[in-house]
């Protein structure tokens, strides 16, 4: 046999496997639809603590996936962020089971109503490598708290972390409760074309948009978390060393391979050489010759390098000045694929890194005459999925909020938002669609059932039956449309 078709049967193999796993997990759930908050509860605190054991492991596999990856952007952006969402859960389960007494009405008394949040049943969640345990158990925290079963699609970027985080589920959970699904771009696409019961993508808007298609064939609702270009705007008074302080590290964490990385600035045309001076001096401090330094992460694959590296190519040969902050000035290495901060000015929206997410660490300058013209700049481009403002002045912060849509803002802050527990994440338009984190992650994954339960002698709805144009209907009718 060939090695393409040995590699085609291994494709199939997998997509088989899932559905086989699916089949079992929805009549594992049919057998338990409703589990109590304590097995919830022991789920949740069972994951947490074994990523707490295995931290070591999952820190080391993550750089092995990247190339390199600095400890602590494996601690703070995967690690932590995770724990936190199983801790959360935890705790806070009980009370979002617990059913909502509501309003019947006069028009329906004597009634109760009340709302039931029932599990959904067998959630898929497609997984990208940027955060391969935060986008996995982060997901899986609010479906396990909702009651669900979960069956998890990790990125083939990541083997080594897959691998290890495999075998820490499988100790756990049994493979009807959650199961970790490999596999390449082909696996994937098998995968999201199962009748999930909600389906929740985090990846690009041009990948979540095929994800969508497949979904809508099963009439299966989605969470779509996605990305696009997420603005910092810099006014005209704040202290350029403290805006600069503020968003460098949303630039350089993960060597900015995030979906709510600063993608580019609007700021003042008589600010641009002092922000290019003191981003400068912040990377020089902070980071000093990235390719010794173990505090700053790879490129996640050749691929990836090599398109960052079309972009600025691309940006260059259409009269952009592009300004590398690493103050070793070292020749990018393509085996090493670590790159400082690329500042490009003089940007142009017919250049690629324009019209496309960066996901890397290039950070364009747009130059404004005014703060009219920035967030004008803002509302006619997609809506992103971060906006990141660095102003002081209450009028303006008031301003922006109130004349911009995004999935969520930080004001004098950069991607910290997403770490607020007890607050929504999501997308807008091209950004996303639905949303999780805090109690909405529970309620995204849960069905709210109105329940209306009557008593055994008295029924106002017989009120509604027929013969119509009775006394009684009509001083109804006379009562209640006015």
């Amino acid at each position: 046999m060939t090695i393409q078709k040995l590699a085609l049967a291994r494709k199939q193999h997998e997509a088989l496997r899932s559905h086989q796993i699916f089949l079992r997990q929805r009549q594992a759930f049919l057998a338990d639809p409703m589990p109590d908050a304590a097995s919830r509860i022991r789920r949740l605190n069972a994951l947490r603590k074994a990523i707490v054991a295995h931290r070591d492991d999952l820190v080391l596999a993550m750089s092995r996936d990247f190339g390199h990856r600095a400890d602590y952007d494996s601690l703070l952006g995967d690690i932590l962020p995770a724990v936190n969402s199983l801790r959360y859960c935890a705790r806070h389960v009980r009370r979002w089971m617990r059913p909502e007494r509501r309003r019947a009405g006069m028009l329906l008394l004597p009634a109760r109503v009340r709302v039931v949040y029932q599990p959904l049943g067998v959630v898929g969640i497609i997984v990208p490598w940027n955060f391969p345990l935060m986008l996995s158990a982060g997901p899986l925290a609010f479906a396990l708290a909702a009651g669900n079963r979960a069956m998890i699609k990790m990125s083939e970027f990541t083997p080594a972390t897959n691998k290890v985080l495999g075998c820490l589920m499988r100790k756990i959970f049994r493979e009807d409760e959650v199961a970790l699904i490999d596999g390449s771009i082909e696996v994937a696409q098998a995968f999201s074309r199962q009748p999930f019961d909600h389906l929740l993508f985090t990846g690009s808007t041009a990948v979540g948009r095929h994800v969508m298609h497949a979904a809508a064939d099963n009439l299966t609702p989605v969470t779509l978390e996605l990305g696009g270009k997420s603005p910092v705007i810099i006014d005209a008074d704040i202290p350029m060393d403290i805006a600069v302080a503020r968003l460098i590290l949303g630039k350089c964490m993960n060597a900015g391979q995030i979906c709510i990385a600063p993608d580019y600035v609007l700021l003042p045309k008589q600010r641009v050489d002092e922000f290019v001076a003191a981003y400068t001096r912040a990377f020089a401090d902070r980071y000093g010759n990235v390719s010794d330094n173990p505090d700053y992460t790879s490129i996640i694959n050749e691929a990836h390098f090599r398109r960052i590296q079309d972009c600025l190519k691309d940006a260059r040969d259409k009269g952009a000045v592009v300004i590398d902050t690493d103050p070793g000035g070292s020749v990018p290495d393509p085996d090493q694929r670590k790159l400082a901060t690329q500042l490009v000015l003089k940007v142009t929206d017919d250049m690629m890194l324009m019209q496309q997410e960066i996901f890397g660490p290039v950070l364009p300058l747009v130059a404004c005459g005014n703060m009219d013209q920035a967030i004008e700049y803002i509302q006619q481009r997609p809506r992103p999925l971060a906006l990141y403002l660095m102003s002081f002045d209450r009028s303006l912060q008031r301003r922006v909020l109130a004349e911009t849509h995004s999935g969520g803002v930080c004001i004098n802050d950069t991607l910290m938002h997403v770490s607020a527990d007890d607050a929504p994440f999501g997308g807008i338009g091209p950004s996303g669609m639905g949303q999780y984190h805090g109690r909405e992650g529970f309620l995204a994954f849960s069905k709210a059932k109105t329940v209306l339960k009557r008593g055994c002698f008295f029924n106002t709805g017989r009120m509604a039956h027929p013969p119509y144009g009775t006394l009684l209907q009509r001083l109804l009718l006379k009562l209640f449309l006015r």
